[in-house]
């Protein structure tokens, strides 16, 4: 089966800026036609792309002042299996990051989970973070981790994506963020997704279980949100217009057990 994507960012550059696009389908996927395009008051501008982690592509804009509009556009077969994970990866994402402080999360994940193990502890992990974090839109903050999604016991999928790597790796298992095209996802967005790795395997978990796991397209991956958002601005001044997103799975969506990997 197929799938057919679109994103579109608008800003107003205020100053010269630098930015930085994570919204095009990761070079894993099988991509038979696509279009990247960023215009400045209706006048093209160059795009520049970078290999970031396990297939993420990175474009590059120096935008001038004006209307900036960047679209993508494309169409997407397959599946987002991920390759076996490196030493090196199990090494990387068993550590505290920017928005995944697992260090601090160490006492409340083994009291909760010290009675589970293998995939009954990748399961029963999702579903506490599905049971006791309600989803809000526009709850959280952009600073927010996985401490605060803890705490505050509400958030959006960034949220609930980042409690569940922060309490995997709390637990002892690598673990990492994905940000995806989720067919079947209302509102439809970008979506986040947890990638935990058991037995040599990545697996997603996705706590919001808000759409079926099997026909999600990868785009970036990364250790969180710091590694995975779709707009980074390095450079220069801007206010931020908006982001429409659509996916459209050429087929009927499959059921996701949630209880399996």
């Amino acid at each position: 089966m197929s799938t057919t994507l679109s994103a579109q960012i608008t800003l107003t550059v205020d100053d010269p800026a630098e930015l930085v696009f994570s919204v095009v389908a990761a070079s894993e996927m099988a991509v038979p036609g696509e279009r990247v395009e960023c215009v400045v008051d209706g006048v093209a501008v160059p795009v520049e792309e970078y290999a970031g982690p396990v297939g993420t592509r990175l474009h590059l804009v120096k935008a001038p002042v004006g209307a900036l509009r960047f679209t993508y556009e494309a169409t997407v077969e397959g599946s987002i299996l991920a390759g076996q994970p490196t030493v090196a990866d199990q090494i990387l994402y068993r550590r505290p990051s920017r928005y995944v402080e697992s260090d601090r999360l160490g006492v409340i994940a083994q009291k909760r989970f010290a009675h589970l193990q293998g995939q009954d502890l990748v399961t029963g992990i999702g579903q506490w973070v599905n049971e006791n974090l309600h989803y809000v839109s526009g709850i959280s903050m952009p600073s927010d981790g996985a401490v605060d999604a803890y705490l505050n016991q509400q958030g959006i999928c960034r949220d609930f994506a980042h409690l569940v790597v922060g309490l995997s790796r709390a637990c002892g298992l690598p673990a990492r963020m994905v940000s995806m095209y989720a067919p079947g996802l209302f509102p439809m967005d970008f979506h986040a997704v947890a990638e935990v790795c058991l037995d040599g395997q990545w697996q997603i978990v996705d706590a919001t279980r808000l759409a079926p796991r099997q026909t999600m397209i990868r785009i970036a991956t990364g250790r969180d949100a710091a590694d995975t958002a779709f707009l980074t601005q390095h450079s220069g001044s801007t206010t931020f217009g908006g982001v429409q997103v659509t996916c459209w799975y050429d087929g009927q969506l499959p059921y996701d057990d949630p209880t399996a990997p």
